[in-house]
């Protein structure tokens, strides 16, 4: 079999940095991908995937480059594979979504092995808010059981560890099998080990071999101005840790607002009702009403009629995500005095036999 000349496969000098190597296998795998060939080139595209895949994994190891550069690809067994790995094999190590995450699939290649580490579970928390903490925005103390990193062997599990013999440290193994249709190889993290690459020789007191501790621990979130409700907020990191030291979830802060005394939340606009007597309606006056912040004054023209809304400008709510702000929306009532004095009701009396100005059954009858 010809010699593979690994450097012109990738694009690279010989003389190329590990760094070099990475990013022209990252540039070359997206070219590459077999899910990115047309219907017509689907075998070609996984020819060449499987090409680059085989280049990268010996240039990117010191020892296999060195072991190339003396006695080019065909020590490698013919190109199919070094001490018994399979480069196809690596195609099936990309995670979910269309290309996967290379960093990753470069790490193993690069001789981390089977060590994969996994993300943290995400937690959520509820928390109430008054409309006047959400309208100003407030720092709450947030108190959770958590999984966390046992301090005592660093999440490992253990103090002593050994390279597991079953995969000489690699964290897979390959099975092979064969069949009527030929020989098939599959190759898994290994079940000794569980992909780690290497076994304890001692258990954690601390942890009980888990390498995760249940804590509480108290955190301070920074709640902004402007939240409604539903929202969730995201602490990053503050979540469980993950398997093998693997980083952690995320903690996202569900925001329940209660209802309010006097407003209603719509939006970024305050609604309120305000209570008028007669006299103001008819007589005009200037009234103090309560906003989120405290109070202002609203001018009450002559003649104003009962339900008649008035918009207090700038008086709502901040937004999140802009520098706008919503009003106040006044709806005033004027409420009719269950009891009234003797002064009061010949006022009255005598207001109600005055002739009235023209009005509506004028209008309609003339």
């Amino acid at each position: 079999m010809a010699d593979k000349d690994y450097y012109k496969i990738l694009g690279v000098p010989k003389n190329a940095a590990k760094e070099d190597i990475k990013k022209a296998f990252k540039r070359l795998a997206m070219q590459c991908h077999p899910d990115r060939a047309p219907a017509d080139k689907k075998q070609e595209y996984e020819d060449k995937f499987k090409e680059i895949n085989e280049a990268v994994s010996v240039l990117g190891d010191d020892k296999k480059r060195q072991q190339y550069d003396q006695f080019g690809s065909a020590s490698f067994q013919g190109g199919s594979g070094y001490e018994g790995y399979d480069f196809s094999d690596v195609m099936s190590q990309f995670k979910s979504g269309m290309f996967g995450d290379f960093d990753d699939v470069f790490e193993h290649i690069f001789g981390q092995g089977g060590k994969r580490s996994r993300r943290g579970a995400d937690l959520g928390y509820e928390t109430d808010l008054t409309l006047e903490e959400a309208a100003s925005g407030v720092e709450k103390s947030i108190s959770l059981n958590k999984l966390e990193q046992c301090a005592s062997c660093h999440g490992q599990g253990a103090h002593d560890f050994k390279n597991c013999s079953h995969c000489q440290g690699s964290g897979y193994m390959r099975k092979t099998q064969r069949t009527p249709f030929g020989v098939f190889q599959q190759t898994g993290p290994c079940p000794y080990c569980h992909g780690r690459g290497e076994l304890p020789q001692d258990s954690c007191s601390a942890c009980h071999g888990e390498g995760v501790v249940r804590k509480k621990k108290t955190i301070e979130v920074n709640i902004p101005a402007g939240v409604e409700e539903g929202m969730r907020l995201r602490v990053a990191g503050e979540g469980e840790i993950g398997e093998q030291n693997g980083p952690a979830g995320d903690l996202y802060v569900i925001i329940r607002i209660k209802d309010h005394r006097y407003f209603e939340r719509k939006g970024l606009d305050l609604h309120i009702t305000v209570p008028i007597s007669f006299t103001q309606a008819v007589l005009g006056d200037e009234i103090e009403v309560p906003i989120i912040d405290g109070k202002a004054k609203l001018k009450i023209p002559p003649g104003t009629s009962s339900e008649t809304i008035f918009r207090m400008k700038g008086k709502g709510l901040p937004s999140l995500r802009h520098q706008d702000q919503g009003d106040e929306m006044v709806k005033v009532r004027i409420e009719v005095p269950p009891k009234l004095s003797k002064k009061q009701i010949e006022l009255l009396k005598q207001l109600h036999e005055e002739k009235p100005s023209k009005g509506f059954l004028e209008r309609i009858f003339g």
